[in-house]
């Protein structure tokens, strides 16, 4: 199945779609309100939603749909999906990577491609800082602290490292969510490092941030905020050697992936307190319950909560249904995914 599909809009009528992705997925993206929304753009397929494309009721929505919604848990577009979906051109992806469905089949296509990545960037970020800013105080620990002595410490004898004034962030890589976290410490008083070897020093200078190595990075900044996608060369990149260099009481901030990390290693590096972490991804995602990280005190460990979730479901939506009047007026997505951009995307 090659060959290119023309990407003519659709004259103004409203694209026939569908949504695919798993049910509790569309439970918790689709209440009545986004129905409305998506409906109000296309013509779409009458629920339930699809989640395999095998079947007879798969293979008779497909036959006419020319735009699919999807979401996490759509199974892959493979070349058998697409012979039952002669009319497809297009893909709106209610969540970030596309990696799981958008198959070569889909690309040979011709198929356009668009994803929430932006939209699920947001909130990735916003923890991000959150996160900076919280450390920089050491609010978690001295509320801890404050709870079992039941008595405050004295400001004026803190720590000098203590606060967020001139403190030094470490970005490791300028990808869709590390660009945000630039941009969301735009109004604070930190220094940014920024090491990306795709990014040229001049565009460095527009993002308002300094280049930095590897080494550098990690040596230099009081926190480091791991952005980078894991790819086979950036599985373990952040090593032993890297952990031992950051500075005494830095922190090593993942919301990306946990195998970007030598997890073995960080558990080491804490157990002599030399430094702090933060971590919204492990890998395995979920820990062992008798895993050693659990026991470093000094680890804060969150259930990779910092994505789009709750009312944040609804970003991913409108975004969603922005793309697809985009596409119907003949505009293209504002958001689309490029083919030769995907091995770098997370």
């Amino acid at each position: 199945m090659t060959g290119t599909i023309p990407l003519a809009p659709t004259g103004g009528r409203r694209p026939r779609a569908a949504v695919a992705m798993r049910p509790d997925t569309a439970d918790a993206l689709l209440d009545a309100r986004s129905l409305a929304a998506l409906s109000q753009v296309c013509d779409l397929a009458p629920l339930p939603v699809l989640d395999d494309f095998t079947t007879d009721r798969a293979r008779a929505v497909l036959a006419r749909t020319e735009l699919l919604v999807t979401g996490w848990g759509c199974p892959p577009l493979d070349a058998a999906a697409l012979a039952s979906a002669p009319r497809l051109r297009a893909v709106v992806h209610t969540a970030g990577s596309v990696r799981g469905h958008i198959t070569d089949a889909c690309w040979e296509r011709g198929i356009e491609v668009s994803s929430a990545a932006a939209a699920n960037a947001l909130p990735v970020a916003e923890y991000t800082v959150a996160m900076i800013l919280l450390s920089g105080k050491r609010v978690l620990e001295r509320a801890h602290a404050y709870r079992s002595e039941r008595r405050r410490d004295d400001s004026l004898t803190t720590s000098p490292t203590l606060g967020n004034y001139g403190r030094t962030v470490g970005i490791l890589s300028a990808s869709l969510i590390g660009r945000r976290v630039i941009e969301l410490l735009r109004p604070y008083d930190v220094r940014v490092l920024l090491h990306d070897p795709y990014v040229s020093d001049a565009e460095a200078a527009e993002l308002g941030v300094r280049p930095a190595g590897l080494g550098e990075l990690f040596a230099q900044s009081d926190v480091v905020s791991v952005h980078t996608p894991l790819l086979p060369a950036t599985r373990g990149l952040v090593s032993r050697d890297l952990l031992m260099s950051m500075r005494p009481d830095g922190v090593l901030l993942n919301t990306s992936r946990g195998a970007v990390v030598d997890q073995d290693a960080l558990v080491d590096v804490l157990r002599t307190d030399r430094i702090r972490a933060v971590l919204d991804v492990t890998d395995p995602d979920t820990l062992p319950a008798g895993h050693p990280l659990w026991e470093c005190e000094n680890a804060l460990i969150t259930p990779h909560l910092a994505g789009s979730q709750g009312n944040e479901w609804q970003r991913l939506v409108d975004l969603a249904v922005g793309e697809t009047e985009r596409w119907t007026a003949g505009d293209g997505f504002a958001h689309p995914v490029r083919r030769e951009r995907l091995a770098f995307l997370a």
